[in-house]
């Protein structure tokens, strides 16, 4: 029998309609896969089993009586550990946060829009302190691997909810991007996820990264995701720079297109016209995924956006905010705190207004360049990473000559800069057996274009990898 565990949250909800089996069951097969698997990957930094199986027996009477409260009602998810849930402390990896600080009585709203839905929450999962880098590990909640090899980085800062979901630890999590932060963990993953255009997500607290932080679903496969973000789209007053849902909604954006990518253009860029090296088994493996949307009927051609690197600029912008974030610390606080995470505050803290005004203009010039780039093609398609996982604890690779994070992932912070929705789908595995991953861009409010086309890289097979072993 199929393992409740490994089935999709499309596949869990057709069951409770059916029948078939139960929210409770699929609340212990999620829980007992925890159990079984999270010792050796650290994606959890708390379960809460009692609440998970309260809330699962609710919806089960709920399903019974055919009256389902929402959209995921019954389904297990996580959620990233920066992300507010009532009930218990969100610590975001940080020693400098009180567990017994605030009153901790207030859903983030993302969250509050899947409590409203039926949504069962398992725990919260793992993130870097504040989240501020590309890989998953913290001075107060430790180092998370990999679900394929736990000796290797799950990526980040979203690690703990791509590890949660590859394993069978609930189909669906909420993770957050500021440069990267669900599509790297995806990527090395093996899972799916999306950042979606900046506001369409509405995110409180305000993020002290500001406009380069997105809130983003973190799904086994496009149509989860696509179903995740009809619910978490829905308007909250507390952000005022929210977008609202996409027209339509994303679900029948796909339903109106099974894998509708006939005559769309697609620029494929294989390496930002050279400028960044990309290992060979990942440039054949996203090649392949480029060729898969050609015969779905894409026009794919070679094609570089041609913008140079603006990793300065947004170094400026990342770590003025990581300043922001610990400018309240006091001298005993500030040693506690991941020395990286230090180091970089020290340097945001160095830029004055002008230096910071200058990469907001340098900002927006990147944007206009890629609005003038998607006049002439709908998608990009680029590697999500030119690398698979390195080994886990450290921020960069031994060896790689970085310096920090962004060295080893120029294809995703860009987009954070543009604001521009850009998912991150599996391609394959490398001869050591690591996940691969296809990034799929849009111009700015074409996510459920973006959804398509990565729901086209599903429905071709491109995207059907082995799952990992522990699972």
């Amino acid at each position: 029998m199929t393992d409740l565990a490994d089935l999709t949250a499309t596949e869990l909800l057709a069951g409770y309609a059916s029948g078939a089996f139960s929210p409770v069951e699929a609340a212990r097969a999620a829980l007992d896969r925890i159990e079984r698997t999270d010792r050796a990957v650290n994606a959890f930094v708390r379960v809460d089993a009692e609440e998970a199986l309260a809330a699962a027996a609710e919806s089960a009477e709920r399903w019974r009586r055919g009256e389902p409260a929402g959209l995921v009602d019954g389904v297990p998810v996580s959620v990233k550990d920066i992300l507010l849930q009532r009930g218990g402390p969100t610590l975001r990896g940080s020693w400098t946060v009180r567990a017994e600080g605030p009153p901790w009585d207030e859903d983030a709203p993302a969250v509050a829009r899947l409590r409203e839905h039926g949504a069962v929450f398992l725990g919260k999962t793992t993130t870097p302190e504040f989240g501020w880098k590309g890989v998953t590990d913290s001075p107060r909640h430790g180092v998370t691997g990999n679900p394929y090899d736990p000796r290797r980085t799950a990526g980040g800062s979203s690690g703990g909810s791509a590890a949660a979901v590859a394993l069978g630890a609930g189909p669906l999590s909420l993770g957050t991007d500021g440069g990267g932060s669900v599509r790297i963990p995806a990527s090395f993953s093996g899972v799916f996820a999306l950042k979606p255009t900046y506001g369409r997500v509405p995110l409180y607290p305000a993020s002290p990264f500001g406009t380069l932080a997105h809130i983003g679903p973190m799904t086994r496969d496009a149509r989860d995701a696509a179903l995740l973000m009809d619910v978490i789209t829905g308007p909250d007053w507390r952000d005022w720079s929210q977008l609202g849902a996409a027209p339509g909604g994303f679900r029948a954006a796909l339903g109106e297109a099974e894998g509708g990518v006939a005559g769309l253009r697609v620029a494929y860029s294989p390496s930002f016209g050279g400028r960044v090296a990309v290992d060979p088994e990942v440039a054949a493996a996203v090649e392949r995924a480029a060729h898969r949307l050609a015969e779905a009927g894409a026009r794919v051609e070679e094609a570089d956006p041609g913008f140079a690197d603006p990793v300065e600029a947004f170094h400026v912008l990342w770590f003025s905010g990581t300043a922001r974030v610990v400018q309240p610390l006091g001298p005993k606080d500030r040693e506690r705190l991941d020395p990286g995470l230090r180091e970089v505050c020290e340097q945001g803290a160095r830029y004055s207004a002008l230096d910071y005004l200058a990469a907001v203009d340098e900002r927006m010039a990147l944007g206009q360049a890629m609005g003038r780039f998607h006049a002439a093609y709908d998608l990009l398609v680029t590697p999500t990473m030119p690398i698979t996982a390195f080994e886990a604890g450290v921020e960069v690779p031994k060896g790689s000559g970085h310096r920090r994070w962004t060295g080893w992932t120029p294809f995703t912070y860009p987009f954070n800069l543009t604001q521009q929705p850009a998912a991150s789908v599996p391609c394959g595995l490398d001869r050591a057996g690591l996940p691969i991953g296809v990034q799929v861009v849009g111009a700015r409010h074409a996510d459920t274009l973006v959804l398509r086309a990565a729901h086209a890289l599903y429905a071709s097979g491109a995207a059907d990898i082995s799952p990992p072993g522990g699972s």
